[in-house]
């Protein structure tokens, strides 16, 4: 890699390894690149060192093949949740009706309008920042992001007639939350980590409402932990919906 300027890359990646990335050259070439100047990098890589997340220093995360635009203090979208978009794509039928319910940087809203053709295409967060931050990224994509709780905002027309509903919903049991890892729980906004009591508090909500949206024969696609299943599959067949 060419770099725009003299830097001691083994000396920042002895920094960083010391810090505790894992990644350590990766994580100095990317630094480098987005830095103009070595003042600049020396300034991102104090951040980097103090715990920082990678992302929100680049302003951008990979998923599913794609650049999202992240910004500071909102949920980094995380690898394991491209098996959500694979599964919702292989669910759902030829240009259908969908919502991405805490949608953070609307990571997968756009890797959804990438999948499918939706007729309608939507995403909704109750975080400001979350909202802000989908807008950006769905510039160009046939989709509104609404900034409300769960359906709240969205609008009434769509009642019953949603093909797939997909939600990346906290999940995190409220006590877990100070034993995650420092980048999430001091960083990311705790609206979207903290799922209550056992975590499944805003997913239960999901499901109870999505029976309402979906048209018959639609899905809802969540994530949770493997421990929460169970508890989660009783929850949805309460609220009127298959799991599988």
């Amino acid at each position: 890699m060419a770099l725009p300027f003299p830097t001691d890359q083994a000396a920042l990646v002895g920094r960083l390894r010391a810090a505790g990335c894992v990644y350590a050259e990766d994580e100095a070439e990317l630094l480098v690149a987005a830095a103009r100047s070595p003042a600049a990098l020396a300034d991102l890589t104090d951040r980097r060192v103090a715990g920082e997340p990678l992302e929100y220093l680049l302003g951008w995360a990979e998923f599913c093949g794609l650049r999202i635009a992240v910004d500071g203090g909102v949920f980094v979208p995380r690898a394991r949740t491209a098996l959500l978009v694979e599964v919702a794509a292989e669910l759902t039928g030829a240009a259908p009706a969908v919502v991405d319910l805490c949608c953070g940087s609307g990571a997968t809203t756009v890797a959804l309008a990438h999948r499918l053709a939706p007729r309608w295409l939507a995403a909704a967060d109750i975080d400001p920042a979350a909202v802000a931050c989908a807008r950006r990224n769905v510039v160009g994509l046939d989709a509104e992001v609404y900034e409300g709780d769960l359906f709240a905002p969205l609008p009434r027309q769509w009642w019953g007639r949603l093909d797939l509903v997909v939600a990346n919903a906290p999940y995190v049991p409220t006590d877990a939350v100070a034993l995650m890892p420092p980048e999430a729980r001091l960083h990311e906004a705790p609206v979207a980590l903290d799922g209550g009591p056992d975590g499944l508090s805003v997913l239960r909500r999901v499901g109870a409402d999505a029976a309402g949206w979906l048209t018959p024969g639609g899905h809802l696609v969540v994530e949770a932990g493997t421990t929460q299943v169970d508890t989660l599959c009783k929850a949805l067949s309460a609220a009127g919906l298959v799991p599988t």
